[in-house]
């Protein structure tokens, strides 16, 4: 699934600290039809969403800085219908939980198969697309 044709394309912001990961999953994106900002430290990312909304953000838990968790409380306090992907290498139930508790959309653990990230992404791109057709009034 690639954005609608007559809506702006889905703002994803990715936030990994490892430059690879960035870099790997930037173009798999834009290709898809994203519009793709990355980043590699927390502080910066929190920055560029503050400046400017994005409707996804996938965000690594482990980081040097704000880790994912204050990433993503940062983030439902900036932008609260702004989606959130939590990724890591250090999955546990805890910190799916309190990932979840905090508003993530998701929680993917490292390593991931890069279709896995992808189909994550468009089941988020369809609750968007529910949510921006439904009318205000009728929303919980």
């Amino acid at each position: 699934m690639s954005p609608v044709a007559d809506q702006p394309p889905i703002r994803l912001l990715i936030l990994d600290d490892e430059p690879i990961v960035c870099k790997r999953l930037k173009p798999t994106f834009q290709k898809l039809g994203y519009d793709v900002e990355t980043f590699t430290d927390s502080a910066s990312a929190l920055a560029r969403l503050r400046q400017q909304p994005f409707d996804i953000v996938i965000t690594d838990l482990k980081m040097e800085g704000a880790d994912g968790m204050q990433v993503l409380a940062g983030v439902k306090e900036v932008s609260p219908a702004t989606r959130v992907i939590v990724i890591t290498g250090f999955a546990t139930m805890e910190t799916a939980r309190e990932s979840y508790r905090k508003g993530a959309f998701d929680f993917i653990a490292k390593p991931f198969k890069l279709g896995d990230l992808v189909e994550c992404v468009q089941r988020v791109e369809k609750t968007l697309q529910t949510d921006r057709r439904t009318p205000p009034e009728r929303q919980p």
